[in-house]
C-alpha cells in the first residue's frame, strides 16, 4: 500500500523524539511504522541462532552476551518503531550503547590466553553506560546519544583495522565486509533524514512495491544488523585463532569431520574447548 500519510493508530500520537520518515499507520492499524519495524528481524532471528550455537559449541560466555545484546537491539527497535512512544524509543536507543560495549569487550579481549577478567576495561564500560543512559535520561537529546554510540563504533572500527592490518590479516574479508555494511547502512541513514520530502514524493509515484524500496530507514536496519552479526563472528574468529582452537563440523557427505576454518599461519590446531569457557 503506498504511503498516504500520516493516519491515527492503535498506539496514539507518537511520544517519541523522534519520527522517521516512513508515514505512520499506512500497513497497518497496529504497527505505526511496518517496514521499519519489520526490518528489524535481522537484529533478532540470526543472533538467536547464534547464541544457541555458541553454546552448544561450549564458546565463551561473553560472545553469547554479545549475541543476546543484539537481538535487545533488534526487540527494542521493533517496539519503538511499532509504537513510536518515548519508552520504547529508549528500549531501542540504550541497549545500543549497551550492546556496543559488550562489542568493544570482546574485541578488545581477543588476545587474553589465560581464563581472566579485565576488569578495568569492564568497570570503565559499565561507567560509561550508566553515564550516557543518566545524561540522556535527562537531556533528551537524540543527536547525543548519537555521537555517544558513534564513538564506541570508532574505537571498534580502529580495532578491527588494527586487527586485519597486522595480526590476522586473513580476516580481511569478513572485517571489512561488516565495516562495509554497517558504512552503507549509515549512508542510507542519512539520505532518509535528509532527503525524507523527496523520498515520500517519489514513493507516491512508484507502484507500491517498488516504492517499499526506498525505505531507507529499514534498509538501515538491514545492514547494520548483518553488519553487527558478521562483526561478532569476525571477534569470534580472532578469539580462536589466537587459542588454536578450532571447531569442528559435521559434513553430511563424508563419514569423517571437517575443520570449519582454514589452517591459520603460525597457529597449530590443538586446544580444548574448555579454555573458552570463562567470561
Amino acid at each position: 500500500m503506498a504511503p498516504a500519510g500520516d493516519r491515527p493508530g492503535y498506539w496514539g500520537p507518537p511520544t517519541s523524539t523522534l519520527d522517521w520518515c516512513e508515514d505512520n499507520y499506512v500497513v497497518s492499524y497496529y504497527i505505526a511504522e511496518f517496514w521499519n519495524t519489520l526490518s528489524n528481524l535481522i537484529f533478532i532471528l540470526p543472533p538467536i541462532y547464534g547464541a544457541i550455537q555458541s553454546y552448544k559449541d561450549g564458546l565463551e560466555k561473553r560472545y553469547i552476551a554479545a549475541y543476546l545484546c543484539l537481538t535487545a537491539v533488534g526487540l527494542g527497535s521493533w517496539c519503538f518503531h511499532m509504537t513510536l512512544k518515548y519508552e520504547m524509543q529508549l528500549l531501542d536507543e540504550l541497549p545500543m550503547i549497551y550492546s556496543c560495549c559488550m562489542f568493544v569487550y570482546c574485541l578488545y579481549e581477543s588476545f587474553k590466553y589465560k581464563k581472566t577478567i579485565n576488569y578495568p576495561l569492564l568497570f570503565l564500560l559499565i561507567a560509561y553506560s550508566i553515564v550516557v543512559s543518566i545524561v540522556y535520561l535527562n537531556w533528551k537529546q537524540p543527536v547525543f546519544h548519537q555521537v555517544m554510540y558513534g564513538a564506541l563504533v570508532a574505537v571498534l572500527v580502529l580495532r578491527s583495522v588494527y586487527i586485519v592490518l597486522w595480526v590476522y590479516p586473513w580476516l580481511r574479508g569478513l572485517g571489512y565486509t561488516s565495516l562495509t555494511l554497517f558504512l552503507l547502512g549509515f549512508f542510507l541513514w542519512n539520505v532518509d533524514n535528509i532527503f525524507c520530502d523527496k523520498l515520500k514524493g517519489l514513493r507516491e509515484r512508484l507502484p507500491p512495491v517498488v516504492g517499499v524500496l526506498t525505505q531507507l530507514h529499514a534498509w538501515w536496519h538491514i545492514l547494520t544488523g548483518l553488519g553487527s552479526y558478521l562483526h561478532i563472528l569476525f571477534s569470534l574468529y580472532s578469539r580462536t585463532l589466537y587459542l588454536k582452537y578450532r571447531p569442528k563440523v559435521k559434513n553430511r557427505s563424508r563419514s569423517h569431520d571437517e575443520d570449519i576454518y582454514p589452517k591459520p599461519r603460525r597457529h597449530r590446531p590443538w586446544m580444548h574447548k574448555a579454555i573458552l569457557q570463562p567470561f
